[in-house]
């Protein structure tokens, strides 16, 4: 048995459950109340740097105010010269120089709005992802294995950046709209209540054509934003079967499938696109002919000498105003919508309850390594079948146990409750005679390993790829563990030894390279349960060799739980349980049951 690394398994569990917690901005209770919707949710996120979102909105304001000073200024710098009085020059003068100090504060007031908005716009990005990761984490491997990948990383990358989005039409476009309209009714208001009442006919008109129209777009973008999610999905997948796609010539099958799919997404765009057009040319009609009323109403009241030739100047002004921010404001709305369903789509991701949360349970500082089901059962969800029913067996401290049967029969779900992915649905998994229901899982994985089937490997180093999850393992620990994982010829034959990059999934290794990394990943972790889920299939024999030879290596003094497909590779096992109709049909060593002639003897025929 190899030398232990020092790394304080405890310490490790401890780091890696205080990391799963959330910051102080929760947004799994955010989204998890139910009560928060639209724009208020939208706030929610924010919670804790209101007053930086203040801060910035004060001096957005301030430097947004030429937009509604000009019309003034204009107004009284044409009644001067309209007037002729004897002090039109400063009256001239006087407003062009209020003018020019009201512009040119823009450029300290804009980087102060703009410095307070991005830090917390930035920080907030930075937490939803960050809580996203973090949920993943916590999120069962139930969660996982029926939510595809494609989904998730869209979720985090695009629907985050669609809030930002958001906030940005929020907080800089709605803002400077409401600032721009606001502003311009108090003038008019001030200045001539009849005006001010026709202004007011425009809001309700925007207001009936919004409500009307939202409802659809809602509609629209949801189809589109779960079309995107499901091509994207495909696409990784597309991706990854590249090359089994070319080696069975099916380029053209997966192009037309893809083309399908491509086809839909551009079909939704259109019918989005295409109904936000409409939108927005019935708004645009409707407030022109507004813009026409306004003009002949003020030119109107002009001739009757009720407001100078400067007013129907800043009344128009300040109607075109209004007009252009309500317009604005329609056709934000899609943006907006878009972004709601963004938040909606996170908060199916942090609201959702499937969770794996263990960091109250007791802790184990020690395991030797007894595994015991008592009575277990188990059926996956939306499933009528159970898997397994009243399945009774201990695995001792130190004993290997390989785990045998037909495709379907529940060996690979042993290993999974062993592991604690999955929770029995009735009965027990007792380690080392506690409930690993009542135990703190990252505790007790600190002293696992798994061997999966399909090794997963990542872009990085050698030495990178074998130490994930140890910390500071001495050279002399590694040498021998790439020595007990056959892989010494392997590195001695890299140009950079250990330090040598390796391909995304491991693309420059063979099959058998990879899943001897697989065991030195786990030699290094040095384990008291070992976990091999059929660790030598789909391998030529040469390869399998070597890696018996590794397993070999790797079983002595643990206890190991064995998948195997193929027979011949459990031959040293110490005892073999043959799985089948929801439990236990036979156990014993390889020879005894190959003599016995029962499932095991039938399954070893097959092979032959």
């Amino acid at each position: 048995m190899l030398g232990r690394v020092t790394v304080n398994s405890e310490k490790r569990a401890e780091k890696c459950s205080s990391w799963l917690k959330y910051d102080d901005n929760d947004f799994s209770e955010i989204f998890g109340h139910g009560k928060n919707h639209g724009i208020k949710l939208l706030m929610s996120l924010y919670k804790g740097h209101y007053k930086e979102l203040a801060v910035s909105i004060l001096f957005f304001i301030i430097k947004h105010s030429p937009t509604w000073i000009f019309p003034i200024v204009s107004a009284n710098i044409i009644d001067a010269v309209t007037e002729h009085g004897p002090d039109a020059m400063h009256r001239i003068l006087v407003n062009s120089v209020v003018m020019a100090v009201f512009i040119v504060q823009n450029v300290p007031t804009n980087y102060v709005h703009v410095y307070f908005y991005s830090k917390v716009i930035r920080k907030v990005e930075l937490d939803l992802r960050g809580a996203l990761v973090r949920k993943l984490q916590q999120l069962s491997i139930a969660y996982h294995g029926h939510m595809q990948s494609g989904r998730l990383q869209s979720k985090i990358m695009r629907d985050v950046e669609q809030i930002e989005t958001l906030s940005e039409q929020i907080f800089i476009s709605m803002l400077g709209i409401v600032v721009s309209i606001t502003a311009a009714l108090i003038v008019v208001a001030i200045k001539n209540p009849a005006v001010f009442l026709f202004f007011l006919v425009t809001v309700p008109i925007a207001i009936c054509l919004m409500a009307f129209f939202d409802g659809k777009i809602k509609s629209y973008n949801r189809d589109f934003r779960q079309t995107m999610e499901e091509t994207s999905a495909n696409v990784m997948e597309m991706v990854e079967l590249i090359p089994v796609t070319r080696a069975h010539a099916l380029e053209k099958k997966e192009i037309s499938k893809m083309d399908g799919q491509l086809r839909e997404v551009a079909k939704k765009g259109m019918k989005l696109d295409v109904f936000q057009s409409y939108f927005s040319s019935i708004s645009w009609i409707v407030f022109m002919l507004f813009q026409i009323i306004c003009l002949a109403f003020t030119a109107g009241i002009a001739v009757k000498g009720k407001i100078s030739v400067g007013d129907v100047v800043m009344y128009q002004t300040y109607f075109m105003a209004i007009v252009a921010q309500v317009s604005s404001a329609v056709t934000l709305i899609p943006i907006i919508a878009k972004g709601m369903e963004s938040v909606n789509s996170i908060g199916d991701v942090l609201s959702c309850s499937d969770i794996e949360d263990s960091s109250d349970k007791k802790k184990l500082s020690s395991v030797k390594g007894e595994i015991k089901f008592e009575n277990v059962g188990f059926q996956y969800r939306n499933s009528e079948k159970k898997v397994l029913e009243n399945f009774n067996f201990t695995v001792h401290s130190g004993e290997t146990v390989a785990f045998v049967g037909e495709s379907g029969a529940g060996k690979t779900t042993i290993l999974n409750l062993a592991i604690g992915f999955f929770a029995a649905s009735q009965g027990r998994v007792l380690i080392d005679g506690n409930d690993i229901k009542s135990i703190n899982l990252q505790s007790y994985r600190s002293h696992i390993a798994v061997v999966p089937q399909n090794s997963i490997l990542f872009t990085g180093t050698l030495r990178d790829n074998i130490t994930y999850g140890a910390e500071n393992v001495p050279d002399e620990f590694l040498r021998k563990v790439v020595k007990a994982a056959n892989l010494d010829a392997l590195v001695d034959s890299l140009p950079d030894g250990l330090d040598t990059k390796i391909m995304e999934h491991g693309g420059n290794l063979s099959g058998g390279q990879r899943q001897r990394i697989s065991i030195a990943r786990a030699f290094v972790r040095d384990p008291e349960i070992l976990i091999l889920d059929e660790a030598t299939s789909a391998l030529d024999n040469i390869s399998e060799k070597k890696i018996q030879e590794s397993i070999n290596n790797l079983v002595k003094g643990r206890t190991t739980l064995i998948v195997a497909h193929r027979l011949s590779t459990i031959r040293n096992a110490d005892r073999i349980a043959v799985i089948g109709n929801g439990g236990l049909e036979e156990e014993g060593t390889y020879d005894g049951l190959a003599a016995k002639k029962g499932e095991f003897f039938k399954l070893k025929q097959l092979q032959l």
